[in-house]
């Protein structure tokens, strides 16, 4: 129901330099023109989920019966008809072109009849941009959020811990709020919109052992999947209804998803085993606010224990070894590295864990940089920057573009380096947001060559 405002992966990525001026709106910074254009992605590319329906419809049922507190929810809610959507506040310039192209691939992928609502009339969802520190007042340590029965901001911090902003007490759905930052970089807060609004039509849990999906507390993927268009596409199907027990729609997603996903009909069931919540807490103690450097490194341990014992070897196993392997960069370069090679292996070995390889390869591409090595670090980024590309995520995109750059300048390709690292900088504007994110972006990764001393 909320995109933490501490991202564990954004957070591992950008540990050095963050991405966004605490609580300066970076629409008040002076704009520069010797940066180029901000670039912004063509058509969705999405790929479609390749598990048996069996598997489906037990993530189907575990996304919509449960709260990500862990609360169960006694029937299904959702909006019955069309649902219109409103913007208020203060939108950022890129939130309507974003707004606008993820309705359409509502309507065209999950067959959900969504539309904007004409200015100045109500609507079943209200999309308010306000300011971080606004969000934060009202949800700390959340980016952006969603509640039932509220239409503003000050509305819901007067109503916060009452019986209408309860989604357990929900029949169904017919007016809901968003709240998204409009000081953030446009890439925040379309991922703020893509999250935001599929939990406020559709499941309202996160699910550490889905690889492939926006429904994740890991923030790995920052738009809608496959996988989350077929789960949506499944939520609106006409054989359900607001106020079904978890029972009633266990009975009828079988046939649901042998009509939706034909192709999942035939394919072995994995049966993915539950995350337990000891390991998702120490994931957020790891990667979260709060705790010290101390308390983070044990953390990290413990959720690598846990991986270990519970026989895992999938991306949950991986993710562990990520964490480690970040807070061990300081102290421990070496020992970092060897976590970051078992992640990679393991990631390489889930199916659907392609954009989480993406992440671990900037980690050891920076390593192979910083020693001069840039055969190895190009070797490691060419799988990969497609592969961000086709996910709509800009920051990652210009992040790997950089660090080709920085790759090539110590193969002395001077021509090839300068035109990789002005592309990577259109994505970057709307990755990183605002100039000076974008020059500290640069700065940091340039800094990791021995060329530049």
């Amino acid at each position: 129901m909320m995109r933490r405002f501490v991202l564990p992966f954004v957070l591992a990525l950008n540990a050095c330099v963050p991405v966004t001026p605490g609580d300066t709106p970076t629409r008040a910074l002076p704009h520069s023109t010797d940066l180029p254009a901000m670039k912004t992605f063509g058509a969705p590319r999405p790929d479609k989920p390749t598990r048996s329906n069996n598997d489906l419809a037990l993530d189907f049922i575990e996304l919509s019966f449960q709260l990500e507190s862990g609360r169960a929810l006694p029937v299904l809610t959702r909006f019955e008809g069309p649902i219109s959507v409103r913007v208020t506040g203060k939108p950022p310039a890129s939130l309507g072109t974003d707004l606008r192209r993820l309705m359409h691939r509502l309507r065209t992928e999950a067959d959900i009849d969504i539309y904007e609502a004409a200015p100045g009339n109500a609507a079943n969802i209200t999309i308010e941009a306000v300011s971080r520190k606004d969000i934060r007042k009202a949800l700390p340590h959340a980016a952006c959020f969603v509640v039932p029965n509220i239409k503003t901001i000050s509305e819901y911090k007067s109503n916060r811990r009452t019986p209408r902003t309860s989604w357990s007490n929900l029949r169904t759905r017919k007016q809901l709020a968003i709240f998204l930052p409009n000081d953030a970089s446009p890439q925040e807060v379309r991922d703020c919109l893509h999250e935001e609004l599929a939990q406020a039509i559709g499941p309202l849990n996160d699910l550490y052992r889905l690889p492939d999906s926006v429904f994740n507390d890991d923030n790995v993927h920052t738009v809608l999947t496959g996988f989350d268009m077929l789960m949506l596409k499944a939520y609106y199907d006409p054989e359900l209804r607001s106020g079904m027990t978890r029972g009633q729609v266990a009975q009828r997603l079988p046939r649901i998803f042998a009509r939706i996903n034909p192709a999942g009909e035939n394919l072995p069931a994995k049966f993915a085993t539950r995350t337990p919540r000891a390991w998702s807490q120490a994931v957020q103690t790891a990667l979260g606010p709060g705790a010290t450097t101390a308390q983070r490194k044990e953390a990290a341990e413990r959720a690598l224990e846990i991986a270990r014992a519970m026989g895992w070897r999938d991306h949950r196993r991986a993710f562990a070894h990520y964490a480690n392997g970040r807070l061990l960069l300081s102290s421990d370069p070496k020992a970092a590295q060897s976590h970051f090679r078992a992640a990679d292996q393991f990631y390489a070995a889930t199916p659907g864990a392609n954009l989480h390889r993406a992440y671990v390869a900037t980690q050891l591409a920076a390593y192979a940089i910083s020693r001069g090595e840039g055969d190895a670090a190009l070797v490691t980024l060419a799988p990969h920057i497609d592969l961000a590309a086709r996910n709509e995520n800009a920051a990652l995109l210009s992040t790997l573009l950089l660090l080709r750059a920085e790759a090539l300048d110590l193969q002395g390709r001077t021509a090839e380096a300068r035109a990789v690292r002005l592309d990577s900088l259109g994505w970057a504007r709307y990755g990183f947001g605002s100039d000076w994110a974008v020059r500290a972006k640069l700065r940091e990764i340039s800094s990791l060559s021995p060329l530049k001393g």
